[in-house]
């Protein structure tokens, strides 16, 4: 392991990979071990059986290492069932004890999302105690660091407790990395794990100009030890073509000082490689998902000449678009402040899909950053980056109410919507707006004082119909967007952001647009509210006018409920320095989902638009079921002949189902169903929306004896005009009498012309 082992092919490294650096399944002392690679452990599929404090850890465990040149399970640790983390804490006394209580500590923690914060700091202390005990053995240090792999993906608490025996232990592990080549006389060793890289290095210091430790990039996230690399001796970053690294940190040594060291002295260092940050918790810097990994690193020597000229850093995040970096930061750990710190630490360029930072330290120093979020973070000597972001949209109007499945973003998120639903969207809507404005002009042209109420209604619904779709139409697009542009980072500026999360001042259109849609939208289906409650007045109670007051009352509920829905909306979640609380970042409207692209209940979207929507909704649906239980009933008394007909009945329900907006209940199912069934949901409310405007044309418009006349008049107008033409007669005849073939024609004011 280790050395200069950098001429390596990758078609030699593969051939590793299937001969020798996994451990195939095999039963052990009546134990079953499944495939493991090499320096992993591996735990029994036997568990422990119910109704112990222990139920359901494995019984035994067993690491596979290299022996006599082939991957071998190594003998298999027993575990006794029942015991706890406390048991074992209490026990830590006898070094005897200590290879049994290791192993016991590995197997009770290799559930880490079982984990309570108790039991997370009770492990932590375990660990910490065997780490720094002279009396453990290789064994039992190896053991240990893989109980705090698993530590590493426990959930992260706000335990004091837990937090400050978890960074402990980070100290704990730098002096490890220091020490363990002189615990194992071997001038190179390492502990690698699925989450956790401890490497020791001991050399002459006259034999070095600087070392380097890299991280290869694998097929998955977990550490191997064959992508673990280390020279001991270069002046630059050296990286053989074919390989791509994940993080790299080269401590170099000050060239002059390499020649003039008179004594013979080794230098020692020490690198340590976490997965993620969970011992590491910021309270300036807010991460707000996934992991970020820390990379520290520690100089020891005898002499001041072994002290680094500087620290060089190389990461590249695992998903992170490099174009789509906002900025980052190059940081340390300070254990004093117990917070990330950029002094002595200073950005390069980020060109090669790398982040650089250069560090001035001699002491320990981290390097943190996001993999596979719209974050990232560096510490130590490290880097804290912002990518750019944008909030996903739940749905986007119209135009695709189709739910959006999520691959795991990387920097920015991808919005794919339902292309067959764009044209449904522009025709209906084209539509709708004819529809609208011809609507708005018949119905103004003919309000008077027996009908001002209806037709008031009527025109208000069909003006904020229309002053929505126009918004929409216009504006829904947010022209401020963040693109997939390259944004250089500011190199020169190095402080660390408040948050891995990048958001751009407001810059005003795009939040004006949201409320607009907001207002219009809400207006729209106050007013349908206003309209079925006259409708249901008039008709339950056969009264031909309404209660005293009811058009001011009317235009006061209309329009100022909806203002004042819109008004707390904006003042309660909108900020200028972070919009998107308010409003989503693609499209011009409501915020709707969290950080991890799930419907939040607590967003503007559920309790400023869907609940107040569905409330109106009900409503209506009560209002319809009352106007058409009148409307169908036939009075015993009346013999009249001139009843309704069926046909007529059901036009005067579906019309006032279409202007009430009860289409809308179908975006309720979009949201709450899946596959087939929320394709079919989509596609039908769409269509029904999008063509709300000319429905309510066709049934309230086109349909009336007012509007058929006038048509016909502007028909009769157009076909009376005399359009003026000059004609001209001919007279066609044959003279029979001549024997030529020729046949004559003759205008009737001229002579005739024979052709």
């Amino acid at each position: 392991m280790g050395g200069n082992q950098w001429g390596m092919s990758a078609s030699v490294l593969m051939t590793g990979l299937e001969r020798r650096n996994f451990c195939k399944n095999v039963t052990l002392g009546g134990f079953n071990f499944r495939q493991t690679p090499i320096g992993w452990f591996a735990y029994s599929e036997e568990k422990c059986e119910e109704g112990t404090s222990s139920a359901g850890k494995p019984k035994a465990s067993t690491r596979c290492s290299i022996q006599n040149g082939e991957a071998t399970f190594s003998r298999p640790e027993n575990f006794t069932c029942g015991l706890t983390l406390s048991d074992l804490k209490q026990n830590l006394s006898s070094p005897a004890d200590f290879e049994r209580l290791a192993a016991c500590a590995q197997i009770l923690t290799s559930k880490p999302e079982e984990l309570t914060s108790e039991n997370v700091t009770a492990a932590a202390h375990i660990a910490n105690t065997l780490l720094l005990s002279p009396n453990a053995t290789e064994s039992v240090r190896v053991a240990a660091v893989a109980t705090v792999s698993q530590l590493l993906n426990a959930s992260v608490s706000s335990n004091t407790e837990e937090n400050n025996t978890t960074l402990g232990l980070t100290r704990t592990l730098d002096e490890l990395s220091l020490n363990l080549s002189s615990t194992t006389n071997s001038s190179q060793s390492e502990v690698v794990q699925p989450n956790l890289v401890v490497q020791s290095a001991r050399l002459p210091a006259e034999n070095t100009q600087g070392v380097q430790f890299t991280s290869l990039r694998g097929l998955s996230g977990s550490f191997a030890a064959d992508r673990i690399k280390l020279n001991t001796n270069t002046s630059s970053v050296v990286m053989e073509n074919g390989f791509i690294a994940d993080a790299l940190i080269l401590v170099r040594f000050p060239p002059e000082d390499v020649n003039s060291r008179q004594m013979p002295t080794n230098v020692s260092l020490g690198f340590v490689l976490y997965q993620n940050d969970h011992f590491f918790r910021s309270r300036d810097y807010r991460k707000r998902r996934n992991s970020i990994r820390v990379l520290s690193a520690s100089v020891r020597g005898q002499e001041r000449s072994v002290v680094p000229q500087h620290i060089e850093m190389q990461f590249r995040p695992t998903g992170l678009n490099i174009s789509l970096l906002h900025d980052f930061a190059c940081v340390f750990w300070n254990y004093t402040l117990e917070d990330w710190s950029t002094a002595g630490c200073f950005k390069q360029n980020t060109s090669g899909g790398a982040l650089r930072c250069v560090c001035n330290h001699t002491t320990n120093f981290a390097a943190l950053w996001f993999e596979g979020t719209p974050k990232m973070a560096m510490s130590g000597q490290g880097v804290i980056a912002t990518p750019r972001t944008s909030d996903m949209i739940l749905k986007k109007l119209f135009q695709n109410p189709v739910n959006l499945e999520h691959d795991q973003k990387s920097v920015r998120e991808e919005h794919e919507y339902a292309e067959q639903l764009n044209t449904f969207s522009i025709v209906g809507l084209s539509l709708s707006i004819f529809g609208l404005v011809v609507t708005i002009i018949h119905h103004g042209r003919e309000i008077n004082a027996q009908n001002r109420n209806s037709k008031m209604a009527l025109l208000f619904i069909c003006i904020s119909l229309l002053a929505f779709i126009i918004t929409f139409l216009s504006g829904v697009q947010n022209p401020n967007r963040k693109d997939n542009t390259e944004h250089e980072p500011d190199i020169q500026n190095n402080e660390v952001p408040e948050s891995d999360e990048y958001v751009a001042p407001d810059r005003g259109s795009c939040t004006v647009v949201t409320a607009l849609l907001h207002f219009f939208l809400l207006a729209t289906f106050m007013w349908n509210a206003i309209y079925g409650t006259q409708v249901m007045l008039l008709v339950r109670t056969m009264r031909r006018n309404l209660p005293p007051h009811w058009t001011s009352g009317s235009i006061a509920a209309g329009w100022g409920i909806p203002a004042v829905v819109m008004a707390i909306t904006l003042g309660a979640t909108y900020r200028v320095d972070n919009p998107l609380g308010y409003r989503q970042e693609e499209f011009c409207w409501l915020a709707a989902l969290n950080e991890d692209d799930q419907f939040d209940f607590g967003k503007p979207m559920f309790w400023g638009f869907l609940l107040p929507v569905g409330l109106i909704l009900i409503y209506n649906v009560v209002l319809l079921v009352l106007v058409s239980l009148t409307t169908c009933r036939t009075d015993p008394r009346l013999n009249s002949s001139n009843a309704l007909s069926m046909r007529k009945k059901f036009l005067t329900s579906l019309s006032l189902a279409v202007l009430m907006g009860l289409s809308w209940t179908l975006g309720y199912l979009v949201l709450t169903t899946r596959g087939n069934e929320n394709l079919f949901f989509s596609i039908f409310f769409c269509i029904c929306t999008t063509t709300q405007g000319f429905l309510i044309f066709i049934l309230f418009t086109a349909r009336t004896r007012t509007f058929r006349d006038y048509m016909s008049k502007s028909a009769e107008f157009v076909s009376s005009v005399n359009i003026q033409s000059h004609n001209r007669r001919y007279v066609l005849w044959k003279d029979w009498d001549k024997s030529t073939s020729s046949e004559t024609y003759r205008d009737r004011n001229t002579s005739s012309k024979t052709f």
